[in-house]
């Protein structure tokens, strides 16, 4: 079939329509039909330079320090490593009084919190009040969330717990102890180092929808976990799936369970429920939910010193260690068979609570209207774990239900956290004799309350109907973590988040596009039904950057289309496609596998008697289209500015052919 309009002619039309003039035919002025323009030449330097300050520094950290004096500098550069000299300037007596109140709730919280955590980590509960003495500290110091209350938590308890016992079977040998310490080391190297490089992005690649599921999978492993001291239980297994740990539940009921530990653990559960169900159903009353941990660990107590129910197989805390942290930088492994282990667990645990701390500190910012800047967070969240790995502590990060009660008291700055570690500080001193008698039946009750929270049922509702991969994205991290461990959850969640990024990326969507009816809008005909297509012609866009990944398929679908429409219009009213007009507006980039896929449509068109019109071509793709020649490939004339001018230029004449 010979080509039905030459180039010649379709110049001469474009001429036509550039000076306005009008149409013969119709008698119509067209309208003006503007040139795509090219973006100005930049140099190799200079492209580099605005792709890393892109990357990592979108923010422009250094905005403020520029005409400054020396001494300025210095001033500006201590306020960003320590926004406390920033915020305590405008520091009242009116906002002391609100974080003191909410210092002091969440210590009544996080306090027999952190001794039921330490279990999970199988650590001495001394250890859990050690973190939540250091960290908060450090954090108020140099964190820039205002609402974010700082310890230790179930999660990356249960994960730290699970991944040390792996390498250290003896959970109370000194070297388990050690390891703790190394593994919290280098988890605040990994979240210092993602800060100081600018890397803070990477935590985005585990999808929202992985981080719902991980965390429920692991609140019902922590809740199960807790069944050994809620019912008694002296022999339990070590391993955290649910098989066995139903198997070890099952196996011993008839003589392992004690049911004076079941009154107790089921009774203060049920309580601290009911608190938590009152404080949801009324914000006020957000305290009773706060100080119920502490009530129930003094009552409890109370409770078994006076029935010396320990004699009668309640276990009890029996011991825990009065005094300051100690110093630990030489029980760090820095050689030895022990340093890969300590080094890999770190960074597992590190990037699990950078996740949670970020997206904590993202939440009350955003309710709040406050900027948080994220690689300060890590900045901050590693220095912290690294001085707390040289005290005693054990991996620290945001708790969200503490995060929570301290937003709910009205804090107004990191203070809080100070007034939260200095009541920890006295409980060290002076308190923690009175926890002899306090049963392991009510921690476990405090945690199995805790962890509830993690399960977000209307987030998983939403996910089904909102987005079907996401979906099994949340379920592949939940069932992983509940039914093989947390490590494996987590690496399925990480999977299932990468494999949704590649699917997206090399299987972008592409759409057939139609004019809607007394406008000069095209849109996709699938959303909009009454969109008309234009006679003579195919109009499709392309929802994506082109690259080697996506490049062959986007060619192929693109022809696919042209195929089912030609099939489609052969028995209809429309003529014969001759002019397949890609619309290139959300094609933000495009390599040289997406020139060599646009040259190889151009020659398949070709044969077909269809020529190749671009629309709309953002200034880097069209950088790219001109660098490769292929401008003059497809002809500067078909490439216009918007689908409404290639169908004005071009439109006709295809009904015509």
């Amino acid at each position: 079939m010979s080509q039905r309009v030459s180039d010649e002619v379709v110049a001469m039309a474009m001429g036509e329509l550039r000076s306005v003039h009008s149409s013969g035919r119709h008698g119509e002025t067209l309208p003006y039909v503007h040139k795509v323009g090219s973006p100005p030449k930049q140099s190799l330097f200079q492209e580099i330079k605005h792709s890393v300050n892109e990357t990592f520094f979108s923010d422009n950290p250094l905005k403020e320090f520029k005409d400054q004096t020396i001494q300025r500098k210095f001033v500006l550069g201590l306020r960003a490593v320590f926004p406390i000299f920033d915020w305590a300037r405008g520091y009242n007596l009116k906002a002391f009084r609100s974080d003191f109140i909410s210092g002091l709730t969440i210590a009544s919280l996080c306090i027999p919190q952190d001794i039921a955590y330490a279990k999970l980590a199988n650590l001495d509960p001394q250890y859990g009040l050690y973190t939540s003495f250091v960290a908060p500290l450090v954090y108020a110091f140099m964190g820039s969330s205002r609402d974010i209350a700082i310890g230790p938590v179930a999660v990356v308890s249960l994960l730290l717990g699970t991944m040390l016992s792996d390498e250290i079977k003896d959970y109370h040998s000194h070297e388990y102890l050690r390891l703790a310490f190394t593994a919290t080391f280098f988890a605040g190297i990994t979240q210092m180092a993602l800060g100081v490089l600018r890397l803070g992005f990477l935590i985005d690649f585990l999808s929202h929808a992985a981080i719902v599921g991980f965390m429920a999978g692991a609140a019902i492993t922590i809740a199960l976990q807790q069944l050994k001291g809620l019912l008694g239980i002296k022999n339990f297994t070590k391993k955290t799936d649910i098989v066995s740990v139903m198997d070890s539940v099952w196996s011993s009921v008839h003589h392992g369970w004690n049911w004076q530990t079941i009154v107790i653990g089921v009774s203060f559960l049920a309580f601290l429920l009911i608190t938590k169900y009152i404080a949801k159903r009324k914000k006020k009353l957000f305290w009773v939910a706060a100080i119920a941990p502490m009530t129930c660990v003094i009552l409890s107590t109370l409770f078994v010193y006076i029935t010396r129910a320990d004699k009668k197989g309640v276990s009890i805390v029996k011991h825990i260690k009065k005094g300051v942290n100690p110093a630990s930088a030489s029980e760090i492994f820095f050689s030895g068979k022990y340093l890969s282990a300590g080094a890999r667990i770190g960074v597992v645990a590190g990037m699990v609570a950078l996740t949670e701390a970020v997206a904590i500190g993202r939440t009350f910012a955003a309710m709040k209207d406050y900027s948080l800047d994220g690689n300060k967070e890590m900045v901050a969240l590693g220095t912290m774990n690294i001085i707390g790995s040289l005290t005693s502590c054990y991996v620290a990060t945001g708790s969200f239900s503490r995060s929570a009660v301290n937003y709910m008291a009205g804090c107004k700055t990191a203070v809080s956290n100070i007034v939260m570690a200095l009541v920890v500080l006295l409980t060290l001193l002076v308190i923690t004799p009175l926890f002899k008698y306090t049963p392991n039946a009510v921690l476990a009750s405090i945690i199995i309350a805790a962890v509830l929270g993690l399960i977000d049922i209307q987030a998983v509702i939403l996910l089904w109907k909102i987005d079907k991969f996401d979906f099994l994205a949340c379920m592949g991290a939940f069932f992983g973590v509940i039914f093989k461990s947390v490590e494996i959850g987590l690496l399925i969640a990480v999977a299932i988040s990468f494999a949704k990024i590649l699917l997206q990326v090399t299987r972008p969507r592409t759409a057939v596009l139609g004019k809607l009816p007394g406008t000069s809008v095209y849109r996709n005909i699938q959303q909009y039904p009454n969109a008309t297509q234009v006679p003579g012609m195919l109009i499709i866009r392309v929802d994506s950057a082109i690259y080697f990944s996506n490049s062959n398929y986007i060619k192929e679908r693109i022809l696919r289309w042209l195929t089912d429409e030609d099939t489609r219009r052969t028995g209809s009213e429309l003529p014969e496609i001759h002019y397949l007009v890609v619309e290139m507006s959300p094609v933000t980039d495009i390599d040289t596998s997406g020139i060599h896929s646009l040259e190889e449509l151009y020659k398949s068109l070709h044969k077909r008697d269809v020529q190749l019109v671009l629309a709309n071509p953002g200034p880097i793709v069209m950088e790219k289209l001109h660098a490769s020649n292929l401008t003059d490939l497809v002809g500067e004339h078909k490439i216009f500015l918007s689908v409404a001018d290639a169908v004005a230029t071009f439109g006709t004449k295809g009904a015509e052919s």
